[in-house]
């Protein structure tokens, strides 16, 4: 993997997805892969899956400290999603851009919208779909972490999800996870080279060209 000898912005890589799709699975492949790629960390009022731990997976609060820090413009994007509210806290965002730090997102459309909103130049967006609707819904049942209720809840807004795909820069069809987590780790790769997220490359240039 290349990096450029000078100092670049760093990017905010969106992976989103109807749930069961891949993108979480992918995301973590990508943050075992790359060191130079941090994971933005979500606050969430939902309570704690199996085996995720507050800090690291999501910071778990209360729907009171989430309002609050709403008010208090704390949060770069927030949305509620199945009866939860989840949202970026915003100053670890910023600070990371500046020291060249890349973020992967695991959000929906509506988060990334409102992240367009604000720090557009810095996206890159990827939506992850899945190969079929079966296989979505295989799965969804495969997990093992939803009841049946909350599974049909899934693939019912699974389309709506979908129908946002035209918002998105890139398109994975996740119907091999190896060939897709390769998709999206070249998408990154190539987004780093962009000439306008290289900040000192006019300097760089210059010193190759005997002008400083």
């Amino acid at each position: 993997m290349s990096f450029l000898p000078i100092k670049r912005r760093g990017l905010l890589f969106i992976l989103s997805s109807p749930s069961g799709a891949g993108k979480t699975t992918i995301t973590r492949a990508l943050l075992e892969q790359d060191k130079h790629l941090s994971i933005s960390v979500s606050v969430t009022t939902r309570q704690p899956r199996p085996g995720e731990v507050d800090g690291k997976d999501y910071f778990f609060v209360s729907k009171e400290k989430f309002d609050q820090m709403v008010e208090n413009n704390e949060l770069l994007e927030h949305a509620k999603v199945f009866g939860n509210h989840y949202g970026t806290p915003l100053m670890p965002v910023e600070k990371a851009l500046a020291n060249s730090q890349d973020i992967i997102f695991d959000i929906d459309w509506q988060g990334t919208q409102q992240l367009k909103q604000k720090l557009v130049n810095d996206l890159v967006t990827v939506f992850i779909l899945p190969p079929s609707q079966d296989e979505l819904e295989r799965r969804l049942r495969s997990r093992q972490q939803d009841d049946e209720a909350i599974i049909t809840e899934r693939m019912k807004k699974a389309s709506d999800e979908i129908s946002h795909y035209s918002e998105y820069d890139y398109i994975i069809v996740n119907h091999d996870l190896n060939r897709s987590i390769l998709t999206a780790q070249s998408i990154l790769e190539a987004e780093r080279s962009k000439r306008r997220r290289i900040t000192d490359l006019p300097n760089f240039v210059r010193t190759l060209m005997g002008d400083a």
